[in-house]
């Protein structure tokens, strides 16, 4: 059953949350739901030629009653939250394609990957093709998660990211070997030229982070919440507040304002994540209030969004460094 669109702009969430009802209403009066409604979903793809590494994201709506739509995260090239296009359900097999818009102004150009899948046993099968071989994946429906930044949640044990001599003390390269492309020194991490995601040891579920960083300009860096949802850092001072911007969930919310301040200046990021909700605070402005996380970002390495994930950094986007680094656990 379709997500229907009334009347005013409904969030791809809600609209799936509608479309949910009414399949549970077509089940409860005992008609008929057709097969290819079981594509419908939010759904976390798992590629299995490298599972450990990048994670993508589809949502899909109107499958079995009408024109097939939806939107992507992942699956190079982009990074962007995308819309499927040329969405088509034949012989119980979903087809799509992405066009991905890479790089700007006198250097934009639009590149395309072509996907196909079947549902088999509540999952996805499918294969996602930018060139040769294809990409093929595992797609898992995301979970519910009913946890809210209610008030009712208290602070609890604090860890700190930068205690130690070393790398290896607290965090692992996502490829394996590649550690030394990052350093730890007098409590300051920084990164070396195109340097691999670095992936906290400990896992976290619902926290509050506190990063004291300076970023380079023209730089581009970001950090993994769970290791699924990344606020954006960039060097874009003065730059407009966008879903590319400064305080970001990258791809998918904008911040209210950019808060950012000049490039190699000293600058302050704290989060609150509970459950799927939101808050960002960048050089002490609220950027966002309490905003619903509806899924995976491009820099996502962990998929299983019902269970603790680390932190993550991002550092092959230009120089960045971090002199604080640390989460307190939330608890009840």
């Amino acid at each position: 059953m379709h997500a229907v669109r009334l009347a005013g702009k409904r969030s791809a969430g809600s609209r799936f949350l509608f479309s949910a009802a009414l399949l549970s209403a077509a089940l409860l009066q005992g008609q008929a739901v057709p097969p290819e409604a079981g594509f419908n979903g939010r759904w976390l793809l798992v590629p299995q030629e490298h599972p450990a590494q990048r994670v993508l994201w589809l949502t899909i709506e109107g499958a079995g009653s009408g024109a097939v739509s939806g939107f992507a995260v992942g699956g190079a090239p982009g990074e962007e939250v995308d819309p499927i296009l040329d969405a088509a359900i034949a012989d119980g097999v979903l087809t799509y394609r992405v066009e991905h818009r890479l790089g700007s102004g006198e250097t934009l150009r639009t590149e395309s990957t072509r996907s196909h899948a079947r549902t088999d046993g509540g999952k996805l099968h499918g294969a996602t093709r930018s060139g040769d071989p294809e990409m093929e994946w595992i797609g898992y429906p995301a979970p519910t998660i009913a946890d809210r930044d209610d008030g009712s949640w208290r602070e609890g044990e604090a860890v700190d990211l930068l205690d130690g001599e070393s790398i290896e003390a607290a965090w692992s390269t996502l490829r394996p070997g590649r550690e030394a492309e990052w350093s730890l020194r007098d409590g300051v991490l920084r990164n070396r030229g195109t340097a691999d995601i670095l992936v906290s040891k400990e896992k976290f579920w619902n926290f509050k982070l506190h990063a004291e960083y300076r970023i380079g300009s023209r730089a581009d860096s970001g950090i993994g919440l769970r290791g699924r949802y990344e606020i954006q850092i960039a060097g874009d001072h003065e730059s407009p507040p966008s879903k590319k911007g400064s305080g970001a969930l990258r791809g998918r919310i904008a911040p209210s304002v950019n808060a950012g301040r000049p490039a190699e200046s000293p600058q302050t990021l704290d989060v609150t994540l509970i459950g799927r909700d939101l808050t960002v605070v960048l050089n002490g402005r609220k950027v966002i209030d309490k905003a619903t996380v509806e899924g995976l970002t491009a820099l996502a390495t962990d998929w299983r969004e019902a269970e603790p994930g680390p932190i993550t950094l991002q550092g092959d986007r230009g120089a960045i460094e971090f002199s604080k680094l640390a989460v307190r656990r939330l608890e009840r």
